[in-house]
Formats: C-alpha cells, structure tokens, sequence
C-alpha cells in the first residue's frame, strides 16, 4: 500500500526543513548547523533538506554521512560478510548542533548506533533527529525531534521508502505481513 507519493514527500521534506530552520536559526546563522544523513536512504533526504534550508535561509548547512553497519549490535546477525561503506566528516564537530536525518524511525537501535558514531567524530553542542517515518514500537528511549508521517504498524510489517537518488523514484510503502 503507498503511503505517501513522490509529491506528498516533497512536501513532507520541505515542511521538515523549514521546522530545523526555525529551531535553528541561531545556529545557521554562526555556521553551525550540521546536517547528517545515515547511510543508504538517509543521506539523499538530508542532502534535500539542505538544498530547501539554503533556498530558505540563503546559508548552506554542513554535511555529513555516517554508515553505522560496524556500530550495530546486530551485526553479527546481519551477514558473515557486511558491506561497510564510508562515514563523512569533514568538519569539527564542536559547537555544531547536529541533525541526524534517517528515512524510518522504528526501534531506535540504527539512532543508537549513529550516535555511537558521531560522538566517535567528536562532541557537538547537541544531536536532534529527523526521519520521514516514524513507524513506532521502539526498544530503546529515542524520540524524533521533526518527523515526517506517523504511521501505525505491526512490528512484522515492511516500511519500504525509495528515493530517486537510489531507487529511481520517490514513495513511502507499506506491506503488511
């Protein structure tokens, strides 16, 4: 079942990018504002908040990507092999308010993961998240700070989000299972 077209998402992104503008301004203005995208299909939606913050506020937003798959604590179960691609930082993190940006938010255990990670960078003034979709059940006390859509699901359902960059084109999924 789509949940959310490519149109609907655009909005969604637009609408979350004028919500970190707002709580941020302060931080733009003085350069840190840092916004990080989770590897795979975090990275995409973070790069087009930062195009709709500069077309916003005219200040471009630092940029990272973090590829969390050797902080899991799942690893072990993942695969024998797991692909591990590259985190980029190219910026000290200190004074920076950082925004993760994930594409769904569901246990809390890839955020984790990613702030393990980013404090392995260094320590930044604070961590806020952003996700598309916040699916619910989480195991862990973590809570989005701009989020996309809610959506109710079962803890077995697939909550799959494409992104042009990556699949070709946009949409939010749900298969029930």
């Amino acid at each position: 079942m789509r949940i959310m077209g490519a149109q609907e998402m655009g909005l969604t992104i637009s609408r979350i990018a004028h919500e970190i503008l707002e709580r941020n301004v302060q931080a733009l203005a003085a350069g840190n504002l840092a916004l990080v995208g989770i590897k795979r299909r975090g990275v995409p939606l973070a790069q087009r908040l930062a195009r709709e913050i500069k077309a916003a506020a005219g200040k471009d937003v630092l940029f990272g990507e973090l590829d969390i798959t050797l902080y899991r604590d799942d690893l072990q179960l993942v695969a024998a092999a797991p692909i591990v691609r590259d985190s980029k930082m190219e910026f000290d993190l200190k004074g920076k308010v950082v925004v993760l940006v994930d594409d769904v938010l569901f246990t809390g255990r890839t955020i984790r993961a990613a702030i393990s990670e980013l404090l392995d960078f260094g320590r930044c003034q604070a961590i806020q998240l952003a996700a598309l979709i916040d699916r619910g059940h989480r195991e862990l006390p973590i809570a989005a700070d701009y989020v996309g859509k809610v959506i109710q699901t079962e803890p077995g359902d697939l909550v799959d989000i494409k992104v042009k960059e990556e699949d070709g084109e946009d949409g939010v999924f749900l298969t029930r299972t």
